[in-house]
């Protein structure tokens, strides 16, 4: 049972102490914890504190909604139990990509924090899922095999996740969902798999229909992008960042599903290290398709207002990477161009060194239909053999660019 401690306080004071706090027992045992946080979440829903400060044993979906001036002080262990037949019905739904949560967390003015750590338990949905290869389209989630997100901020506002690790998880391990003014600081990211399987579709954070988002100060381990802007992603900051063994700080997949628009915009990456990972700088835009109702290119909408600035890269395939022609065929991208339209992009001092893994090029920016202001200053990349190559196509503005192009093979 969790229990309740009642803190009177004088209007004057109310600003410097909560009304109530709630502070959650675990059971032991492995017993099931997720009732009495949920019940936690429920009585300490207003300007109160919730303390999670033991080992707790979830099996239960998390529902933290309309909460409003909390503070949930999170010291302690939240571990989801690696049950796929439960959490595959019983994570929540919330459709882009068919992804689902352990922990919907939703709100204003919420402050989740306290050097704890959220254990997503993983290893198992990455054994299953290489070996039944059950997704959706384009490297989702499915609805049969769900692969839940540990935590997600989803229709918030003033929301700030600060000194949380969190490890483990099946899928994305942040989703920022319908959400604005939300702000991460010192999060620590661990997604390695301790068997031959991967660690798939472990991004670090996704960002979905959101604006004035801000990422810092973290460090990602992953097998997939360290940060992902999808659709309608705008006013995004993402500075003071190390990833390792990522796909890159990566806008998009955008234009997926065609008649629907998808915007990025305002979008500033600043101060970021990548390690050992296939890309640096990237956008990813799916290509057309002659389809009405195709889950595979098609999307119409734009990307502006991109800048990716003092970015360092070691060791990574593709540091500056621009991709409209993301998983559609190229026969079919040169009929059905992309109706997402890429402009005002722009590269301040992409410096380090590529893998060597696409031989001498070390900057890819494609377009099936013309970019547009695209620029590129203080680059300085190396290829561990031969002289350095830059690849574009379709590029509008090449005078804007600091390197020589050479056409694509």
């Amino acid at each position: 049972m969790f229990k309740v401690v009642l803190v009177l306080v004088s209007l004057a004071a109310r600003a410097l102490a909560w009304d109530t706090v709630c502070a959650v027992k675990p059971l032991g045992g492995g017993q099931d914890d997720g009732p009495n946080i949920n019940a936690a979440f429920e009585e300490c829903s207003s300007n109160a504190a919730i303390i999670l400060d033991g080992y707790y044993s979830v099996n239960t979906l998390l529902l933290a909604k309309g909460l409003s001036h909390v503070d949930i002080v999170l010291s302690g262990t939240v571990q989801y139990t690696p049950n796929i037949a439960y959490w595959s019905p019983n994570s929540l739904y919330l459709t882009y990509q068919n992804a689902t949560t352990f922990w919907f967390l939703s709100g204003q003015y919420i402050h989740l924090y306290g050097g704890g750590t959220i254990d997503g338990n993983g290893q198992v949905w990455w054994d299953t899922f290489n070996t039944t290869g059950n997704s959706g389209t384009a490297g989702g989630s499915s609805t049969t095999f769900a692969r839940p997100i540990p935590l997600t901020v989803g229709n918030a506002s003033n929301v700030v996740v600060e000194d949380i690790t969190e490890i483990g998880s099946p899928f994305w391990n942040n989703f920022v969902y319908q959400s604005t003014n939300v702000t991460y600081s010192r999060i620590n990211i661990s997604s390695v798999s301790y068997s031959s399987a991967p660690t798939a579709n472990s991004d670090g954070w996704d960002i979905y229909r959101s604006s004035y988002v801000t990422i810092q100060d973290s460090t990602v381990n992953n097998d997939d992008d360290c940060v992902s802007f999808k659709p309608n992603s705008t006013n995004m900051v993402v500075q003071n960042m190390w990833c390792n063994g990522s796909h890159g700080i990566s806008v998009g997949s955008l234009g997926q599903y065609a008649g629907e628009t998808d915007i990025v915009a305002n979008v500033f990456v600043n101060n970021v290290t990548m390690r050992n990972a296939e890309n640096g700088a990237r956008i990813k835009v799916f290509g057309g398709s002659p389809y009405a109702n195709s889950t595979a290119g098609g999307g119409t909408g734009y990307v502006k207002n991109i800048t990716f600035q003092n970015f360092y890269v070691y060791n990574v395939d593709n540091p500056m990477y621009l991709n409209q022609c993301y998983s559609t065929p190229a026969a079919t991208c040169e009929e059905y161009p992309s109706t997402l339209s890429i402009s005002d992009i722009h590269y301040i001092n992409v410096t380090g060194t590529s893998s060597g893994e696409e031989g001498s090029v070390v900057v890819d920016l494609e377009c099936s239909a013309e970019c547009e202001d695209i620029t590129a200053t203080g680059t300085h990349l190396t290829a561990p053999n031969g002289t350095a190559t830059y690849v574009c196509d379709k590029i509008a503005t090449l005078d804007e660019l600091d390197f020589n192009c050479t056409a694509p093979s």
